[in-house]
């Protein structure tokens, strides 16, 4: 029997099945994708500093250190989502291991070949079921490895791992540290920021590494100052052993003039004295 055709929802854009995927001709399977929203608007309310703070400083740091790394991992924020007949969701923060990070405006599971790996929500207001209930049953059940909760207003947070039978269990933290086996670093929080370590160092998001850079400039900056004023004393002190060697050097062509004129001048007197018939030696 021959799958459904695909019919695009307006009103409710999501993926087609695996099954009308399938049955797609690589022409249709383009323009499905060209026609998925990539703009989820209905599905993102305003977020004020509290949500949008922890999550850009959450993504510069991943960022920095798979970059660091060298490894693949594709990093996003608000990325609209679409798995096979399911509605579109953008999670705040997610992660794709091992493939090309270029750029995207959606990620659809069917064209990519594979689901997301890790999912970080911020949960400032609003719902809190959704991404501490509803989130939980559906992302384990779509197959994500890891989803994580982070409330920064109360300074919690919540992992969870999927476990054998498609259901997520808690991650239990360690000395306050939640360990996610598919990104290889540790969460934790620090006031109303999340903070990622690996071993015993903290991952800096790009204030801190801005930060960082500015020390190190600063820093270069008054030791090339330094370097200029020591070069500058030195070539002044060169000036003056140079002043002092020429003084030295006329004062030495002085006195040699000086004698010469000495010499000349006792060689003219001994002359008349021979003149005068008197031996000038005998007068020693």
């Amino acid at each position: 029997m021959k799958p459904e055709r695909f019919v695009f929802d307006a009103d409710d854009p999501r993926a087609p099945t695996q099954a009308q995927w399938d049955a797609m001709t690589p022409e249709e399977r383009r323009a499905v994708v060209a026609s998925l929203p990539s703009e989820p608007e209905r599905a993102l309310p305003p977020e004020g500093d509290g949500h949008r703070v922890p999550k850009k400083r959450a993504f510069e740091a991943l960022d920095e250190f798979f970059r660091r790394r060298g490894r693949q991992v594709y990093l996003s924020s608000e990325l609209p989502i679409y798995y096979p007949d399911e509605p579109m969701f953008a999670p705040d923060l997610l992660a794709v291991l091992d493939v090309e990070p270029h750029h995207r405006d959606k990620w659809t599971v069917s064209e990519e070949g594979r689901g997301l790996d890790f999912v970080l929500e911020i949960h400032v207001s609003g719902d809190r079921a959704k991404d501490l209930e509803q989130n939980v049953e559906r992302y384990a059940r779509l197959g994500i490895p890891e989803y994580f909760v982070f409330l920064p207003r109360r300074g919690r947070l919540l992992g969870y791992r999927l476990e054998s039978g498609g259901v997520y269990t808690p991650i239990v933290p360690q000395r306050g540290f939640w360990p996610s086996g598919v990104l290889g670093v540790e969460l934790t929080v620090e006031g109303d920021l999340l903070r990622f370590f690996v071993g015993d160092a903290p991952l800096p998001d790009a204030r801190e590494l801005i930060d960082r850079l500015s020390t190190m400039v600063d820093a270069a900056v008054v030791r090339a100052e330094e370097e200029a004023r020591r070069a500058e004393e030195e070539a002044r002190r060169a000036e003056d052993e140079a002043r002092r060697a020429e003084d030295e050097a006329r004062r030495a062509e002085d006195e040699a003039r000086r004698a010469e004129d000495e010499a000349r001048r006792a060689e003219r007197y001994a002359a008349k004295l021979r003149e005068l018939g008197v031996d000038p030696d005998a007068l020693d």
